[in-house]
């Protein structure tokens, strides 16, 4: 049976709100930031501790559609449009993968400039002057869908003065409420020379480390609804750019959030009653993984004709 989406049609973002808890013990290890170590903040009296960020939770997202060992999408998501770098016949990386998506510089800076040189006949604009946003939306459909979810900045100067941008419709981060310190150490040990100089890499070496506790660990999704309406793509390419980031949400939530060695979460089924509902639109279920990769394939059959599927740029220096 064909996913219902009518329920979120009158609504302006689809939120979800999920509980996870460590998957063995009680101690996780959340991001770190140069010079700033663990993100930790005040939320009237409580402290708070943000565990993953917006960026990273983006490119976790992309990745889960991502096969590393086939390099290509995976099976349920075939058909989907992207752009694959290749070098000397090989893969290199793609806009999948790359971080900043169709604004790689494995893209946009090699000197193979036939991809850049169709890009810009396709997305047209001045450098001055108001974007065509619908046209933009169109292109990006047409050589990498997913930057319909995920945004871009086509920061080249070539393209309409640097000025294609597009903000993330499909975003999320993952913060802990009330933690405490889990503080702990080590030492490197070197059992031929323990008193060896430790910046050469020899001797015994002592650290210290710092995890952190809480009892509510929260994963939070935002679907921007009207930014995805707002592309004028039609209602069989919004479809599936909503089915595409609801399957995205659900394969990250089962089983693919290890985040680092020693923070590896799940979600939290007693606190959720083993179902994962939004809080917008209230208590809508988030259909499940099997369901999704069922729609699929007929929601990207839909829109095919539009999307150029895999495109190839040789990168060369």
């Amino acid at each position: 049976m064909s996913i219902n989406l009518d329920p979120l049609d009158e609504h302006p973002r689809l939120l979800l709100e999920v509980p996870l808890r460590p998957v063995q013990g009680r101690r996780f290890q959340p991001t770190g930031f140069p010079d700033l170590g663990a993100a930790t903040f005040q939320a009237g009296g409580t402290t708070c501790l943000l565990v993953e960020s917006a960026q990273s939770m983006a490119n976790r997202l992309e990745t889960t559609i991502w096969d590393e060992a086939a390099v290509d999408l995976i099976e349920s998501c075939r058909g989907l449009s992207y752009v694959r770098v290749e070098r000397d016949g090989e893969y290199l990386t793609s806009s999948v993968t790359e971080a900043h998506r169709l604004n790689s510089p494995y893209i946009l800076e090699s000197k193979d400039t036939s991809f850049v040189g169709e890009l810009a006949a396709a997305l047209g604009g001045d450098a001055k002057g108001p974007i065509d946003r619908r046209r933009l939306a169109d292109v990006l459909l047409r050589f990498d869908v997913n930057t319909l979810l995920h945004g871009v900045f086509l920061a080249k100067s070539d393209l309409a003065g640097g000025r294609f941008r597009l903000a993330r419709a499909l975003s999320s981060f993952i913060e802990a409420d009330d933690v405490q310190v889990a503080a702990s150490g080590g030492v490197k040990n070197d059992h031929v020379d323990p008193s060896g100089k430790s910046d050469k890499g020899f001797g015994n070496v002592p650290f210290h480390r710092e995890e952190f506790s809480s009892d509510a660990i929260t994963a939070y999704f935002s679907l921007d609804l009207d930014q995805i309406r707002g592309y004028g793509l039609g209602s069989e390419a919004e479809r599936l750019l909503v089915l595409l980031a609801l399957y995205k949400i659900r394969r990250l939530l089962d089983g693919r959030l290890r985040l680092r060695t020693a923070c590896d979460l799940e979600v939290d089924d007693e606190a959720s009653g083993g179902r994962v509902l939004c809080r917008r639109p209230d208590e809508w279920p988030l259909p499940d993984e099997t369901a999704l990769a069922a729609e699929l394939p007929d929601a990207i059959t839909a829109v095919g004709d539009r999307m150029a599927g895999v495109t190839t740029v040789v990168y060369t220096t």
